[in-house]
């Protein structure tokens, strides 16, 4: 750890992206808090999930654009500017479209950052590293959620619920990304990076956005990530309702289950560093202990088990995502690395908003089923059960493929290590 903080470059944008990883899951609360005192209707709210889908569409092709035209330094600090800009805006006009269009575009302005993120990560960590700092990107960008709603609930304890708690908090939320841009400008180990890259990559060799999905390394992580982010949207979606209508317990309880995946997710860095699996084999096995843990909380007997499952979930997931992120970053080169992590977090993001949507949409269609053995279920449980069994199955039926991404054939940008 003391060795990976005493680079520079990645020690500012760990501090950056810290920063406004708090600030992100502050204005996601202060959103959400926003369109119910507009409109009063829980739909609305879970229509902030939809807006989280659309931009996956538009983002994913668009990086190839923007970050061949500024490259990574660049676009994450053009990107950290357009959010400081969007978020100040969105409380400004008291009217759901104006509150929709803003998050759309802010979402956009997300899914464009993290890809150059992610790609950069490599250069300034050093490979020796490299897991430690995926671990402790995703920590930034996950871990942060607790903080991020404790401070939404402090600023309306102070102020009250209401419109003076969302302004403050969009206001907070844009200073996040002040911080961010200016970390990021910092760092001088991406600019002649970036340099390089450029002058050893012809456009007609550089791989496109679709193009990116057809990379070997992708086509075999691109199933267990996607069914991975399904697995953790069902369980954020669900989980509070589990929490208080199945476990009997209160927001706090949600909070401590909150608090105790990002415990697991810490857990899961230090089984990973200490054993250095293969990151593809990896992923995939961490994968099935995901999809086991899931159908057994949803079986708990009791908010302690349930807290232990919090627990090894985060751990499972932790070892999945940081595994991928590792995986893509040793085996694809240059702007190609760009499109790669471009492609992972359009799966990603897309498995999460698929998730949270239709697992809240099957909990309120379905009824009380009855099992054999386990007797009768309610909806909340019967939801994450499916969800667990889906991922397990998902596991062991990548876990019967050749891991074909050990060697890949060399070309323009990707390497065969």
């Amino acid at each position: 750890m003391k060795r990976l903080l005493d680079r520079p470059g990645f020690r500012a944008l760990l501090v950056g992206q810290t920063v406004s990883g708090v600030g992100d899951w502050l204005g996601t609360v202060a959103l959400m808090a926003l369109v119910l005192d507009i409109t009063g209707s829980s739909t609305a709210v879970g229509a902030v999930l939809v807006l989280r889908l659309a931009p996956v569409m538009i983002a994913g092709p668009l990086t190839a654009r923007v970050v061949r035209r500024w490259h990574r330094k660049r676009t994450m600090m053009v990107m950290d500017v357009a959010r400081v800009v969007i978020v100040a805006l969105i409380p400004l006009v008291r009217s759901l479209w104006w509150v929709y269009l803003w998050a759309f575009l802010l979402e956009v302005a997300g899914l464009l950052f993290l890809p150059a993120r992610d790609a950069a990560i490599p250069d300034l960590a050093g490979e020796q590293d490299l897991e430690l700092a995926n671990g402790l990107a995703l920590a930034s960008s996950y871990g942060t959620i607790p903080i991020g709603a404790g401070i939404f609930g402090i600023v309306a304890t102070l102020l009250g619920r209401g419109r003076g708690a969302t302004t403050v908090a969009f206001l907070v939320d844009a200073g996040t990304f002040v911080v961010s841009f200016l970390a990021i400008r910092s760092i001088r180990e991406l600019a002649e990076s970036d340099r390089r890259i450029a002058a050893e990559t012809k456009d007609d060799e550089a791989v496109t956005f679709v193009g990116a999905f057809r990379l070997p390394v992708i086509r075999r992580l691109i199933l267990p990530a996607g069914v991975a982010a399904l697995g953790l949207g069902t369980l954020f979606s669900t989980g509070i309702v589990f929490v208080r209508k199945v476990m009997h317990a209160g927001d706090t309880g949600f909070g401590v289950l909150i608090l105790l995946f990002g415990v697991g997710a810490g857990v899961g860095l230090v089984v990973l560093r200490a054993l250095a699996p293969d990151p593809v084999k990896a992923v995939v096995r961490s994968l099935g202990i995901q999809g086991l843990v899931i159908a057994g909380m949803s079986l708990a007997p009791s908010l302690g088990v349930a807290f232990v499952g919090a627990v090894l979930f985060g751990a499972a997931t932790s070892i999945t995502l940081t595994s991928a992120m590792s995986a893509l970053q040793s085996r694809v080169q240059g702007d190609d690395r760009v499109m790669a992590f471009a492609a992972f977090h359009t799966v990603i993001h897309a498995g999460l908003s698929v998730a949270a949507i239709s697992a809240g949409v099957a909990a309120d269609a379905i009824g009380h089923v009855r099992w054999p053995l386990v007797g009768e279920l309610p909806p909340t449980r019967v939801v994450l059960l499916g969800s667990g069994l889906v991922t397990l199955v998902a596991a062991l039926i990548l876990a019967g493929r050749a891991p074909s991404t050990t060697s890949v054939p060399r070309r323009v940008g990707v390497s065969s290590t």
